[in-house]
């Protein structure tokens, strides 16, 4: 089991900002190339078959397999701020808070990525986690609180540590060692966004 998470990590960072939404897959015929961007960031182009399998997390979800990943992952169900249609996006969760409860998320392809804008236009998403199903607020981290998620997202994962560390360089553009520059670097570059049940819903 730890080898498939391993293996996932990738996938899930770049399933982030590619979601395509309620609609099936079947009929759509997108390749995915990767490039860098002017920032240094990894950048997504969508045009077929990577693309399907990045989004093979939604449909486990849409299977109601969801209990496969536990509290490892999220589905966020948001509104294209253009089309106004359902989107979907499977996320990693990078700490979950039971006593909240709250699921920070990390957003690996920054800022303009179309699940985060989208959800700042409109804020009416909903997250499953685990066996929760809830309409969601969200709101970003600070640098601080951001920092000390990361590290302990690294504590956790020590054992794959330089899996960790290749994923982040691969993603911002530059060497990450793991260092607390490096984290406030990172964090800069990559925000954090904690979603928790909004007020006045019920899980």
């Amino acid at each position: 089991m730890k080898v498939f998470w391993q293996q996932m990590r990738i996938g899930l960072w770049l399933n982030s900002v590619y979601s395509n939404g309620m609609k099936g897959i079947d009929n759509i015929s997108v390749q995915v190339t990767w490039f860098r961007g002017g920032s240094g960031m990894v950048a997504v182009r969508k045009k077929g078959m990577l693309w399907h399998l990045f989004r093979t997390p939604i449909c486990i979800y849409r299977w109601h397999l969801e209990w496969l990943f536990g509290k490892r992952l999220l589905l966020l169900t948001h509104t294209g701020r253009r089309s106004g249609l359902r989107r979907q996006t499977v996320l990693e969760v990078v700490e979950y808070r039971r006593e909240v409860p709250e699921v920070v998320v990390a957003n690996g392809f920054g800022p303009d990525s179309d699940w985060l804008r989208n959800i700042q236009a409109e804020s009416d998403e909903e997250v499953t986690v685990g066996p929760q199903h809830f309409a969601a607020s969200h709101r970003f981290l600070g640098e601080d609180e951001a920092v000390r998620v990361i590290e302990q997202y690294e504590r956790r994962s020590r054992l794959i540590a330089p899996i960790v560390r290749a994923g982040f360089t691969w993603l911002l553009g530059w060497r990450y060692c793991a260092t607390e520059s490096d984290r406030r670097r990172l964090v800069r570059q990559i925000p954090l966004i904690a979603f928790r049940p909004r007020l006045g819903t019920t899980g």
